[in-house]
């Protein structure tokens, strides 16, 4: 058996395939009947502990369940990933720049800390989402920008909903307050809305100020630390995962000591960050001045 570093591109096949079937409304033993595979394959599959995937099987449970070609394809691509503790995707590589591997991740996930350079898509209004949507993919078509920004929109029902909502913690450089995206009109709309969903006891959002220096000694860049459910046992049904976001790709890391790397890194920049308060009274302020 692999170790678990290695495991991550299949876990991630198999949370896909998992929403595959439940949306075509199928039980393991009917999917595994209509592929011609034994229920312990498909069951397998979809928990990432096969030792094997065969790209026939990813093929025949996505044309059942009805999958398009763009997730035929990039489920076949995460399927062939290497074997290694930090995971490197390279966008294009494989998978289709148009799949969104990470939002399988963030969908599973129980909790996120993050250190963020850009307001975070979970909190991103649907018009500061459409315009640096349409500043990374200059070449996409409206409908491709538009199916991008419903998605994301649709993920923050995760932070909104009633029960269970996301614990989202955020430390948000001070950079991303003052950097203009689209207009000063949308920015102090997007300002007024993260001081707003600051307020919601699952929300932490508090700003690194300019004037804090470099806390750690070092630049960290953004990254997510997601942490999973716990099992019956108390443990958690997965390891938690370290996702950082590249100008031309993602690292994932499963690896313990550098998960905790992480962790501590988020610890030390909160500390130094202003509180939950003093971090809305600036957002405030910013937006009134973008405003006026």
């Amino acid at each position: 058996m692999a170790d678990i570093g290695s495991t991550l591109p299949r876990r991630q096949v198999g949370r896909y395939l998992r929403d595959l079937r439940q949306g075509a409304g199928l039980t393991i033993a009917e999917l595994a009947r209509r592929i011609e595979r034994g229920a312990t394959t498909v069951q397998r599959l979809e928990t990432g502990t096969a030792d094997r995937i065969r790209l026939w099987d990813i093929e025949a449970i996505c044309r059942v369940c009805g999958a398009d070609s763009t997730t035929i394809d990039a489920l076949k691509g995460l399927a062939q990933q290497g074997n290694s503790k930090s995971w490197w995707h390279q966008y294009g590589d494989l998978i289709p720049l148009n799949f969104d591997v990470y939002m399988g991740l963030e969908a599973g996930a129980a909790k996120l800390t993050s250190f963020a350079e850009l307001v975070p898509g979970l909190l991103q209004i649907p018009e500061y989402a459409r315009t640096v949507t349409r500043l990374a993919h200059p070449a996409e078509s409206d409908s491709e920008i538009l199916r991008r920004v419903e998605m994301r929109i649709r993920r923050q029902a995760q932070i909104t909903k009633k029960s269970d909502p996301l614990p989202v913690d955020i430390v948000l450089d001070e950079s991303a307050v003052h950097r203009v995206v689209g207009s000063r009109r949308l920015m102090a709309a997007q300002l007024r809305h993260l001081a707003d969903v600051g307020t919601r006891p699952n929300v932490s959002v508090r700003l690194l100020p300019f004037a804090a220096g470099l806390p750690l000694g070092d630049l960290t860049g953004p990254f997510i630390v997601l942490d999973f459910e716990d099992s019956s046992t108390g443990k958690p049904v997965e390891p938690p995962v370290v996702y950082a976001e590249g100008y031309t790709g993602a690292m994932y890391f499963d690896d313990p000591e550098l998960v905790e790397r992480y962790r501590d890194a988020h610890a030390g920049l909160r500390q130094v960050a202003l509180d939950a308060q003093d971090s809305r009274r600036l957002l405030r302020e910013k937006a009134r001045e973008f405003a006026g």
